[in-house]
């Protein structure tokens, strides 16, 4: 789970939203309990789970619900990407040359942890980039909140979202009683994913582990702990050592798509070929076609690399994102098919130049680095609204208005 960004809008937007998620959550409540009946009544749950009463009284005995983690929420908008964009929006040059830099950096600890766990080290390093972007998050006190706190509230007041808060919370606690980090250093998103790799609790309680032995699973400052963690999961749910997650391909004209499984060699039977011309490695392995965008873009045959990267985030497009930027990190080009973009993309300097005139503006107050994660796009559509523009506007157009002064 990606950690979000904060809400980039203005001071009355801001206001009304917090607001009538108040209103919403309290609407929603059966009996209108205090925050301190709720804790007292939550106490059984806790107990239950062999939490001691002195580790329940630090971490809830004064407890009061987080307004920013209801407006999150009460307004998570779905935002309609096309998978190009959003691979446009993650996979950047930025990215690549930070986490390359990275993987230098930590060579020792990245081979440890690959010949511990079987994992690719790209594809390790690729999610520290996407769930965290490669910890700068978590630096961010605009972003990041207390867990304990955030999954109080959901529990407290969460609505449809109160029994994943109940149990998320309860498996914080646990990971305090052992000690593994304070209820202040337990640090996280809205939505209680927590750390370098954004693990929520009780996927940290399964598959966390403490890679630098000192006797604590620490996902929040120790680098090896975090990065060996996420390794541990992936190997858990069955990556295949020494295996890619897939291969750009080329279609031949006026294919049809086929559905189901043929190893690579059927494929290329098919006349189904990567665009360099190469043979595959292994012609056995079994593959799936994926071509997110028809016959006007690139395709792909997928392995099951990539079905063990959607454990981590259920989407094609996240898997797709993670498989490209792990192989941008490995030294490999990018894909050679084009995209149908509607319009030019924007470079890394206009994203930077958008967040910039948006912070200008009032819409956006999250940092400015190029990337346009949920907080930009939050702005981005608030200032739509704001001057009555339509929703399918491009992105070359709205910057084009905001430097005009719109």
């Amino acid at each position: 789970m990606i950690l979000d960004s904060i809400l980039g809008r203005s001071g009355l937007l801001r206001l009304a939203a917090i607001a009538a998620a108040f209103s919403l959550a309290l609407a929603g409540t059966a009996t209108a309990k205090t925050p301190a009946q709720w804790v007292k009544e939550f106490w059984p749950t806790a107990k239950a789970a062999s939490i001691s009463k002195s580790t329940y009284d630090a971490a809830l005995g004064k407890f009061t619900p987080d307004p920013t983690v209801l407006e999150k929420a009460s307004n998570q908008a779905e935002f309609k990407r096309e998978i190009w964009e959003y691979l446009d929006s993650t996979v950047t040059e930025k990215r690549i040359k930070e986490g390359q830099d990275l993987i230098d950096h930590h060579s020792g600890l990245l081979k440890r942890i690959e010949a511990r766990y079987g994992v690719d080290k790209h594809i390790v390093v690729a999610i520290w980039g996407m769930e965290s972007s490669y910890g700068a998050v978590l630096n961010n006190p605009t972003v990041v909140k207390g867990t304990i706190r955030s999954l109080a509230t959901l529990a407290y007041q969460g609505g449809s979202r109160a029994k994943y808060g109940r149990q998320q919370l309860v498996a914080a606690l646990k990971i305090l009683q052992h000690g593994d980090i304070t209820a202040k250093g337990m640090t996280g998103s809205w939505a209680g994913a927590m750390g370098h790799t954004q693990f929520i609790p009780t996927t940290y309680a399964a598959y966390a582990v403490d890679f630098d032995g000192d006797g604590k699973r620490n996902i929040w400052t120790s680098l090896d702990d975090a990065l060996a963690s996420t390794a541990n999961y992936l190997a858990k749910m069955g990556w295949q050592k020494g295996k890619t997650w897939g291969y750009e391909v080329k279609l031949p004209k006026g294919y049809k798509a086929a559905k189901g499984e043929r190893t690579l060699g059927a494929w290329q039977k098919a006349g189904i070929k990567r665009p360099n011309g190469k043979g595959f490695a292994r012609p056995g392995d079994v593959a799936t076609l994926f071509a997110p965008a028809g016959s006007n873009g690139p395709a792909f045959l997928i392995l099951k690399n990539f079905s063990v990267i959607k454990r981590y985030n259920n989407a094609n497009s996240y898997a797709l994102a993670v498989g490209h930027l792990g192989d941008r990190l490995a030294g490999y080009d990018a894909f050679q098919g084009k995209w149908p973009w509607k319009e030019e993309p924007l470079s890394d300097s206009q994203k930077a130049k958008l967040q910039e005139l948006l912070t200008a503006r009032g819409f956006y107050s999250g940092t400015i680095d190029g990337n346009l994660g949920s907080g930009s796009r939050e702005a981005i559509q608030a200032y739509q609204q704001a001057i009555g523009l339509p929703e399918d506007a491009g992105l070359q157009k709205i910057l084009q208005l905001l430097q005009d002064g719109r």
